[in-house]
């Protein structure tokens, strides 16, 4: 896979550090990935993570090094069986940050907003359309009544990608906590449930439009709505 747009402008060691950043959060946070499962072939990876194989080898190489991740020859790269996914520690100092749901959702209403606006602006079309399916992909969970906190990771996850922002990017591990404690809370309220569903629709409508002040104010609204319903 040739170098990206992206690495032209990061470079390709800040970009590998901030690659395994991400890996490590599929690991931890997502749960994507458990002890002992495979990890895609190089060339899914490296697509799903719009990066060079080269970045992405050079990402899993460092987190062979910290022995999250090992490679099995003729067989591919694994989460390592012996890992405690709760208590790993993560390559750069946020993920450290120890919040309560109060606090990680002031953080949401600081960050996102501001990230759907410059996501509205620099998306590519490839970006924009995976932030809607992503966005489709929740909506279907919530009317199935089943868990969304992957899809919703990933919707939001993939808006943070669209601003082509580095330091957005590597403030989404902290982020995904705030998500998954609202999914949480949310599975008793229905009225949080119905307003993640209308509002999800309103953001995407306005990033599908490129309109950067309404999708600003959708997930605004989003977040403010979150809180208001589950009274933090």
């Amino acid at each position: 896979m040739p170098e990206t747009e992206k690495e032209k402008n990061m470079g390709e060691k800040r970009l590998s550090d901030s690659a395994a950043e991400e890996i490590l959060a599929m690991i931890t946070v997502e749960k994507r990935f458990l002890p002992g499962d495979k990890l895609p072939n190089e060339n899914e990876l490296s697509q799903e993570m719009e990066i060079s194989r080269t970045t992405l080898r050079e990402a899993v190489r460092a987190l062979v090094a910290n022995g999250i991740l090992e490679i099995q020859r003729g067989r591919g790269t694994f989460v390592k069986q012996d890992i405690d996914t709760d208590d790993v520690k993560l390559l750069t100092p946020l993920k450290d940050v120890k919040v309560n749901a109060g606090e990680l959702y002031e953080m949401r209403l600081i960050f996102e907003p501001e990230a759907a606006y410059y996501a509205a602006l620099r998306a590519s079309d490839k970006e924009l359309d995976r932030i809607l399916s992503f966005g489709r992909q929740v909506e279907e969970k919530i009317r199935k009544k089943e868990d969304r906190t992957n899809e919703e990771q990933m919707f939001h996850r993939s808006i943070a990608k669209a601003t082509h922002n580095e330091f957005m990017n590597q403030l989404m591990p902290v982020i995904y906590q705030g998500i998954g404690e609202g999914v949480t809370l949310s599975r008793q309220k229905e009225m949080a449930v119905q307003d993640t569903l209308k509002d999800h629709q309103l953001i995407m409508e306005f990033l599908e439009a490129r309109n950067a002040e309404g999708a600003r104010s959708a997930m605004r609204i989003h977040i403010l709505h979150a809180m208001k319903e589950l009274k933090i």
